[in-house]
Protein backbone atom coordinates (compact mmCIF):
# COMPACT_ATOMS: atom_id res chain seq x y z
CA UNK A 1 0.00 0.00 0.00
CA UNK A 2 2.96 2.46 -1.46
CA UNK A 3 1.14 6.28 -0.97
CA UNK A 4 5.14 7.06 -1.26
CA UNK A 5 5.23 6.01 -5.20
CA UNK A 6 3.91 7.71 -8.14
CA UNK A 7 4.76 11.66 -7.71
CA UNK A 8 3.15 11.49 -3.76
CA UNK A 9 4.06 10.67 -0.81
CA UNK A 10 3.19 11.22 3.11
CA UNK A 11 4.76 14.95 4.40
CA UNK A 12 6.24 14.16 7.71
CA UNK A 13 7.47 17.56 8.58
CA UNK A 14 6.91 20.91 9.15
CA UNK A 15 8.23 22.00 6.19
CA UNK A 16 6.46 19.94 3.67
CA UNK A 17 3.27 20.43 5.33
CA UNK A 18 3.44 24.24 5.38
CA UNK A 19 4.39 23.47 1.87
CA UNK A 20 0.96 21.79 1.05
CA UNK A 21 -0.90 24.07 2.54
CA UNK A 22 0.23 26.58 0.15
CA UNK A 23 -1.04 24.65 -2.54
CA UNK A 24 -3.70 24.00 -1.11
CA UNK A 25 -4.66 27.28 -0.26
CA UNK A 26 -5.23 26.69 3.20
CA UNK A 27 -3.53 27.49 7.01
CA UNK A 28 -0.81 25.45 8.19
CA UNK A 29 -2.70 25.43 11.08
CA UNK A 30 -5.21 23.26 9.20
CA UNK A 31 -2.79 20.47 8.19
CA UNK A 32 -0.28 20.28 10.78
CA UNK A 33 -2.63 17.75 12.98
CA UNK A 34 -1.89 15.21 10.51
CA UNK A 35 1.41 15.31 11.72
CA UNK A 36 0.30 13.52 14.63
CA UNK A 37 -3.06 12.17 13.99
CA UNK A 38 -2.85 8.33 12.63
CA UNK A 39 -6.23 8.88 11.20
CA UNK A 40 -5.19 11.97 9.10
CA UNK A 41 -2.66 12.55 6.70
CA UNK A 42 -0.86 14.90 4.50
CA UNK A 43 0.07 13.63 0.57
CA UNK A 44 2.54 16.21 -1.11
CA UNK A 45 4.73 15.76 -4.46
CA UNK A 46 5.20 17.06 -7.84
CA UNK A 47 1.41 16.74 -8.70
CA UNK A 48 0.43 18.83 -5.62
CA UNK A 49 -0.90 17.59 -2.14
CA UNK A 50 -3.79 16.58 -0.19
CA UNK A 51 -5.46 16.63 2.96
CA UNK A 52 -7.18 13.17 4.18
CA UNK A 53 -8.97 12.30 6.93
CA UNK A 54 -10.49 8.28 7.75
CA UNK A 55 -13.70 8.47 8.81
CA UNK A 56 -17.31 6.43 8.95
CA UNK A 57 -20.21 7.92 7.02
CA UNK A 58 -23.61 8.23 8.64
CA UNK A 59 -24.50 4.74 6.26
CA UNK A 60 -21.81 2.94 8.09
CA UNK A 61 -19.34 2.76 5.64
CA UNK A 62 -15.48 3.23 6.07
CA UNK A 63 -14.78 6.53 4.33
CA UNK A 64 -11.89 8.68 3.53
CA UNK A 65 -12.55 12.75 3.04
CA UNK A 66 -9.79 14.22 0.78
CA UNK A 67 -9.23 17.74 0.19
CA UNK A 68 -7.22 18.13 -2.60
CA UNK A 69 -4.92 20.43 -4.32
CA UNK A 70 -6.12 22.27 -7.41
CA UNK A 71 -5.73 19.73 -10.34
CA UNK A 72 -5.15 16.63 -8.28
CA UNK A 73 -7.30 13.96 -9.18
CA UNK A 74 -9.51 12.03 -6.41
CA UNK A 75 -8.40 8.71 -7.63
CA UNK A 76 -4.27 8.97 -7.90
CA UNK A 77 -2.86 5.48 -7.27
CA UNK A 78 -1.95 7.26 -3.99
CA UNK A 79 -5.18 8.38 -2.31
CA UNK A 80 -6.49 5.04 -3.22
CA UNK A 81 -3.94 2.96 -1.97
CA UNK A 82 -3.99 5.28 1.11
CA UNK A 83 -7.41 4.21 1.91
CA UNK A 84 -7.03 0.88 1.63
CA UNK A 85 -4.67 0.20 4.01
CA UNK A 86 -7.14 2.34 6.45
CA UNK A 87 -9.40 -0.22 5.85
CA UNK A 88 -11.58 1.96 3.64
CA UNK A 89 -14.36 1.35 1.17
CA UNK A 90 -14.21 4.52 -0.47
CA UNK A 91 -13.13 8.37 -0.97
CA UNK A 92 -14.64 10.93 -1.11
CA UNK A 93 -14.29 14.63 -2.00
CA UNK A 94 -14.59 17.18 0.76
CA UNK A 95 -17.29 19.80 -0.61
CA UNK A 96 -17.96 18.20 -4.29
CA UNK A 97 -20.42 15.33 -4.69
CA UNK A 98 -18.12 13.00 -5.81
CA UNK A 99 -16.83 9.66 -5.04
CA UNK A 100 -15.03 6.71 -5.53
CA UNK A 101 -14.27 3.16 -4.48
CA UNK A 102 -11.40 1.88 -3.22
CA UNK A 103 -10.32 -1.13 -6.14
CA UNK A 104 -10.03 -4.27 -4.20
CA UNK A 105 -7.81 -6.66 -5.83
CA UNK A 106 -8.44 -9.56 -8.06
CA UNK A 107 -8.10 -12.99 -7.29
CA UNK A 108 -5.12 -13.69 -9.66
CA UNK A 109 -3.32 -10.80 -7.42
CA UNK A 110 -0.44 -12.03 -5.20
CA UNK A 111 -1.74 -13.43 -2.07
CA UNK A 112 0.51 -10.95 -0.13
CA UNK A 113 -1.42 -8.04 -1.91
CA UNK A 114 -4.99 -9.86 -1.25
CA UNK A 115 -4.37 -10.30 2.02
CA UNK A 116 -2.59 -6.85 3.20
CA UNK A 117 -6.21 -5.29 2.02
CA UNK A 118 -8.33 -7.70 3.85
CA UNK A 119 -6.21 -7.35 7.25
CA UNK A 120 -6.85 -3.86 6.97
CA UNK A 121 -10.84 -3.68 6.50
CA UNK A 122 -10.61 -7.15 8.74
CA UNK A 123 -9.24 -4.06 11.47
CA UNK A 124 -11.89 -1.79 10.96
CA UNK A 125 -14.81 -3.46 10.95
CA UNK A 126 -13.43 -5.15 14.49
CA UNK A 127 -12.80 -1.65 15.64
CA UNK A 128 -16.60 -1.36 15.13
CA UNK A 129 -17.55 -4.62 17.03
CA UNK A 130 -15.29 -4.07 20.17
CA UNK A 131 -16.48 -0.52 20.38
CA UNK A 132 -20.35 -2.21 20.34
CA UNK A 133 -19.58 -4.37 22.41
CA UNK A 134 -17.25 -3.14 25.39
CA UNK A 135 -19.84 -2.72 28.17
CA UNK A 136 -20.90 -6.21 27.11
CA UNK A 137 -21.04 -8.80 30.28
CA UNK A 138 -19.58 -11.94 30.59
CA UNK A 139 -16.08 -11.71 31.30
CA UNK A 140 -14.22 -15.30 32.09
CA UNK A 141 -11.04 -16.63 32.10
CA UNK A 142 -9.51 -19.29 29.78
CA UNK A 143 -7.48 -21.95 30.74
CA UNK A 144 -3.94 -19.67 30.53
CA UNK A 145 -5.78 -17.66 33.05
CA UNK A 146 -5.46 -14.70 30.46
CA UNK A 147 -9.20 -12.63 30.48
CA UNK A 148 -11.68 -12.94 27.76
CA UNK A 149 -14.30 -10.53 27.43
CA UNK A 150 -17.64 -10.09 25.00
CA UNK A 151 -15.51 -8.00 22.81
CA UNK A 152 -12.95 -11.01 22.03
CA UNK A 153 -15.53 -12.89 20.60
CA UNK A 154 -16.90 -10.36 18.49
CA UNK A 155 -13.46 -9.22 16.83
CA UNK A 156 -12.91 -12.60 15.67
CA UNK A 157 -16.27 -12.59 13.89
CA UNK A 158 -15.94 -9.48 12.60
CA UNK A 159 -12.35 -10.40 11.37
CA UNK A 160 -12.58 -14.01 10.36
CA UNK A 161 -15.59 -12.86 8.44
CA UNK A 162 -12.83 -11.45 6.31
CA UNK A 163 -10.05 -13.54 6.26
CA UNK A 164 -12.55 -16.49 5.13
CA UNK A 165 -12.39 -15.05 1.74
CA UNK A 166 -8.67 -15.44 0.83
CA UNK A 167 -9.27 -19.43 0.28
CA UNK A 168 -6.62 -20.47 3.21
CA UNK A 169 -6.78 -22.12 6.41
CA UNK A 170 -7.02 -19.11 9.13
CA UNK A 171 -6.34 -19.83 13.04
CA UNK A 172 -7.46 -17.14 15.58
CA UNK A 173 -6.88 -16.87 19.31
CA UNK A 174 -10.42 -17.68 19.89
CA UNK A 175 -11.27 -20.26 17.69
CA UNK A 176 -8.82 -22.65 15.40
CA UNK A 177 -9.34 -23.90 11.88
CA UNK A 178 -9.28 -27.34 11.96
CA UNK A 179 -8.03 -27.14 8.61
CA UNK A 180 -4.19 -28.45 7.94
CA UNK A 181 -2.53 -25.70 6.31
CA UNK A 182 -0.05 -28.76 5.27
CA UNK A 183 3.02 -26.86 3.32
CA UNK A 184 0.75 -24.33 2.36
CA UNK A 185 0.13 -20.66 3.50
CA UNK A 186 -2.36 -19.85 6.35
CA UNK A 187 -3.28 -16.51 8.41
CA UNK A 188 -2.86 -16.36 12.13
CA UNK A 189 -5.17 -13.56 13.76
CA UNK A 190 -5.41 -12.04 16.95
CA UNK A 191 -8.52 -9.91 16.82
CA UNK A 192 -8.25 -8.29 20.06
CA UNK A 193 -4.23 -8.41 21.58
CA UNK A 194 -4.57 -6.70 24.82
CA UNK A 195 -7.94 -7.45 25.93
CA UNK A 196 -6.37 -6.77 29.54
CA UNK A 197 -5.72 -3.45 28.55
CA UNK A 198 -9.20 -3.37 26.22
CA UNK A 199 -11.41 -4.12 29.37
CA UNK A 200 -9.02 -1.34 31.78
CA UNK A 201 -9.32 1.58 29.24
CA UNK A 202 -5.62 1.79 29.02
CA UNK A 203 -4.07 1.92 26.08
CA UNK A 204 -2.74 -0.11 23.46
CA UNK A 205 -4.85 -3.26 22.15
CA UNK A 206 -4.74 -3.62 18.98
CA UNK A 207 -6.00 -5.60 15.63
CA UNK A 208 -3.01 -8.53 14.58
CA UNK A 209 -3.18 -10.39 11.40
CA UNK A 210 -0.47 -12.43 9.40
CA UNK A 211 0.22 -14.33 6.42
CA UNK A 212 2.86 -17.57 7.22
CA UNK A 213 4.13 -20.46 5.17
CA UNK A 214 6.84 -22.60 5.91
CA UNK A 215 7.11 -21.46 9.17
CA UNK A 216 8.06 -17.94 8.16
CA UNK A 217 5.47 -14.64 8.00
CA UNK A 218 5.12 -13.69 4.49
CA UNK A 219 2.94 -10.42 5.40
CA UNK A 220 1.70 -9.09 8.56
CA UNK A 221 -0.88 -5.78 9.32
CA UNK A 222 -0.96 -4.64 12.94
CA UNK A 223 -3.57 -2.04 14.40
CA UNK A 224 -3.61 -0.29 17.34
CA UNK A 225 -7.17 0.00 17.92
CA UNK A 226 -6.80 2.51 20.68
CA UNK A 227 -4.97 5.47 19.26
CA UNK A 228 -5.05 4.50 14.90
CA UNK A 229 -1.50 3.69 14.47
CA UNK A 230 -0.84 1.03 11.99
CA UNK A 231 2.20 -1.20 10.75
CA UNK A 232 2.17 -3.04 7.83
CA UNK A 233 4.79 -5.20 5.77
CA UNK A 234 6.10 -7.76 3.76
CA UNK A 235 9.31 -8.97 4.05
CA UNK A 236 11.48 -8.28 1.01
CA UNK A 237 9.28 -5.09 0.20
CA UNK A 238 9.87 -2.98 3.48
CA UNK A 239 8.05 -2.22 6.16
CA UNK A 240 5.63 1.24 6.93
CA UNK A 241 3.83 2.89 10.03
CA UNK A 242 1.03 4.74 8.37
CA UNK A 243 2.29 5.29 5.36
CA UNK A 244 6.00 5.94 5.86
CA UNK A 245 8.91 3.62 5.46
CA UNK A 246 10.30 2.31 8.79
CA UNK A 247 13.11 0.53 9.69
CA UNK A 248 14.92 -1.29 12.71
CA UNK A 249 17.43 0.89 14.48
CA UNK A 250 19.95 0.01 17.63
CA UNK A 251 19.16 2.12 20.61
CA UNK A 252 18.35 1.89 24.35
CA UNK A 253 14.65 0.86 24.88
CA UNK A 254 13.64 -2.38 25.64
CA UNK A 255 10.02 -3.73 25.74
CA UNK A 256 9.12 -6.77 27.75
CA UNK A 257 5.57 -8.86 27.70
CA UNK A 258 5.28 -8.72 31.72
CA UNK A 259 6.75 -7.10 34.69
CA UNK A 260 9.38 -9.49 35.94
CA UNK A 261 7.14 -10.46 38.94
CA UNK A 262 9.22 -10.50 42.26
CA UNK A 263 12.80 -11.61 40.00
CA UNK A 264 14.92 -8.92 37.81
CA UNK A 265 14.46 -7.75 34.12
CA UNK A 266 17.11 -8.97 31.83
CA UNK A 267 18.08 -6.37 29.16
CA UNK A 268 21.57 -5.38 27.73
CA UNK A 269 24.17 -3.53 29.04
CA UNK A 270 22.98 -0.91 26.41
CA UNK A 271 19.49 -0.56 28.13
CA UNK A 272 18.60 2.53 30.01
CA UNK A 273 15.05 2.02 29.80
CA UNK A 274 12.47 -0.63 30.07
CA UNK A 275 8.85 -0.38 28.69
CA UNK A 276 5.53 -2.90 29.21
CA UNK A 277 2.87 -1.78 27.49
CA UNK A 278 0.87 -4.62 27.83
CA UNK A 279 0.13 -5.39 24.28
CA UNK A 280 2.80 -7.41 22.77
CA UNK A 281 1.89 -6.96 18.87
CA UNK A 282 2.19 -2.89 19.53
CA UNK A 283 5.53 -3.75 21.77
CA UNK A 284 7.16 -5.84 18.66
CA UNK A 285 5.91 -3.19 16.47
CA UNK A 286 7.87 -0.62 18.04
CA UNK A 287 10.96 -2.52 17.88
CA UNK A 288 10.08 -2.86 13.77
CA UNK A 289 9.86 0.83 13.69
CA UNK A 290 13.12 1.53 15.54
CA UNK A 291 11.38 3.01 18.68
CA UNK A 292 12.71 -0.01 20.85
CA UNK A 293 15.86 -1.68 20.01
CA UNK A 294 14.23 -5.24 21.50
CA UNK A 295 11.96 -7.16 23.16
CA UNK A 296 12.55 -10.84 24.82
CA UNK A 297 10.54 -13.55 26.53
CA UNK A 298 12.63 -15.84 26.87
CA UNK A 299 12.94 -15.72 31.02
CA UNK A 300 8.99 -15.58 31.22
CA UNK A 301 6.50 -18.39 30.15
CA UNK A 302 6.20 -17.58 26.65
CA UNK A 303 3.48 -16.49 24.30
CA UNK A 304 1.62 -17.51 21.83
CA UNK A 305 2.07 -17.38 17.65
CA UNK A 306 -1.13 -15.47 17.40
CA UNK A 307 0.01 -12.48 19.59
CA UNK A 308 3.13 -12.32 17.65
CA UNK A 309 2.61 -13.43 13.87
CA UNK A 310 1.57 -9.91 12.33
CA UNK A 311 3.86 -7.76 13.90
CA UNK A 312 6.95 -10.73 13.10
CA UNK A 313 6.35 -9.62 9.67
CA UNK A 314 6.06 -6.20 10.26
CA UNK A 315 9.92 -7.13 12.07
CA UNK A 316 11.19 -9.07 9.74
CA UNK A 317 10.18 -6.53 6.63
CA UNK A 318 12.25 -3.53 8.91
CA UNK A 319 15.34 -5.51 9.00
CA UNK A 320 15.05 -7.24 12.26
CA UNK A 321 15.43 -10.82 13.34
CA UNK A 322 13.88 -13.05 15.93
CA UNK A 323 15.62 -15.51 17.73
CA UNK A 324 14.42 -18.82 19.81
CA UNK A 325 16.26 -20.12 22.97
CA UNK A 326 18.55 -21.49 20.77
CA UNK A 327 19.78 -18.56 19.12
CA UNK A 328 17.79 -19.73 15.59
CA UNK A 329 15.63 -18.41 13.69
CA UNK A 330 12.04 -18.56 14.93
CA UNK A 331 10.07 -21.19 12.70
CA UNK A 332 5.83 -20.36 13.45
CA UNK A 333 4.01 -22.96 13.06
CA UNK A 334 0.08 -23.50 12.67
CA UNK A 335 -0.45 -24.35 16.91
CA UNK A 336 -2.26 -21.28 19.05
CA UNK A 337 -1.82 -23.22 22.31
CA UNK A 338 1.65 -24.17 22.62
CA UNK A 339 3.98 -21.28 23.98
CA UNK A 340 6.92 -19.83 22.41
CA UNK A 341 9.93 -17.90 23.66
CA UNK A 342 12.08 -15.68 21.51
CA UNK A 343 14.00 -12.71 21.55
CA UNK A 344 13.66 -9.66 18.64
CA UNK A 345 15.63 -7.22 18.19
CA UNK A 346 17.43 -5.25 15.11
CA UNK A 347 20.01 -7.12 15.11
CA UNK A 348 21.26 -10.80 15.60
CA UNK A 349 23.87 -9.77 17.82
CA UNK A 350 21.77 -7.73 20.34
CA UNK A 351 19.15 -10.92 20.10
CA UNK A 352 21.51 -13.14 21.34
CA UNK A 353 22.78 -10.93 24.25
CA UNK A 354 19.34 -11.30 25.23
CA UNK A 355 19.27 -14.84 25.39
CA UNK A 356 22.31 -14.74 27.15
CA UNK A 357 21.36 -12.72 29.65
CA UNK A 358 17.90 -14.28 30.25
CA UNK A 359 19.49 -17.69 30.78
Amino acid sequence: MGEAGAGLGVATTGAQVREAALRMEVSPNALAPALLDPNARVLIGPAGAAHLRRQWSPDGTPEVVVLPSAGLDLGRPEVLDAAAGWGCQRVRHKFRDETLPVPVPPGDAPLTARFRHAAALAASRVEIAVALTRDDDGDTRKDDGSLSVAADDAAHEAAAAVMAELGVPVLSEERTDPADPGTGPWVVLDPLDGTGNFRAGVPPWAFSAALVQAGRPLAGVVVDLSSGRRWEGVPGEGARRDGTPVHVRAGSTVVLPSAPGGGVVRVPPSAHRVRVTGCTAVELCLVADGSAAAWHDVDRGGTHVHDVAGALAVLAAAGGVALDPDGEPLLLRPDTVTLIRFAAAADGRTARELIRLAR
